[in-house]
């Protein structure tokens, strides 16, 4: 499951989230949306990468990126 989901559609390629990503793995595609700017993206085999710490989340302007983060396992 991917942790890192981007609306690549309302996405304007400002690399706020680039730039916030402490493991470096967010980048801008090199094809474009429908509104002419190279959005941003995890490549699927650096989703495994992200600590979703939803940094990349917070910085966008444009509530383009959704964060998942892993469930977690209660110990009994």
């Amino acid at each position: 499951m991917k942790r890192v989901v981007f609306r690549e559609e309302r996405c304007k390629g400002c690399e706020l989230c680039v730039e916030a990503c402490p493991e470096d793995i967010i980048h801008l595609a090199d094809r474009l949306n429908a509104n002419g700017y190279h959005p941003a993206m995890v490549r699927d085999e650096d989703q495994d990468k992200c600590t979703s710490c939803g940094l990349c989340a917070r910085m966008c302007p444009d509530l383009v990126i959704t964060v998942y983060r892993p469930a977690r396992v209660k110990v009994s």
